[in-house]
């Protein structure tokens, strides 16, 4: 882990499996949804990385509103 977005995508991605495993039913279609926002915060760890670092911060905001989203539902 050696730039922020290494650390912000990889403590987002421990947010999804603790919010998963606390504030969820565990189902499924919940888990999907989740694997979705990890995807996300995969590329925007990717692009941050290359140098896009607006992009990437938008990316890693839509990951965390979809997965807020995703729980409350």
């Amino acid at each position: 882990m050696a730039t922020l977005f290494d650390i912000v995508t990889v403590t987002s991605f421990v947010g999804l499996v603790l919010a998963f495993f606390q504030f969820s039913d565990r189902e499924m279609r919940t888990l999907m949804h989740l694997m979705l926002a990890g995807i996300v915060f995969a590329v925007a760890n990717q692009v941050g990385n290359a140098g896009y670092f607006i992009l990437a911060a938008g990316l890693i905001l839509a990951g965390i509103l979809f997965a807020v989203l995703a729980i409350k539902r």
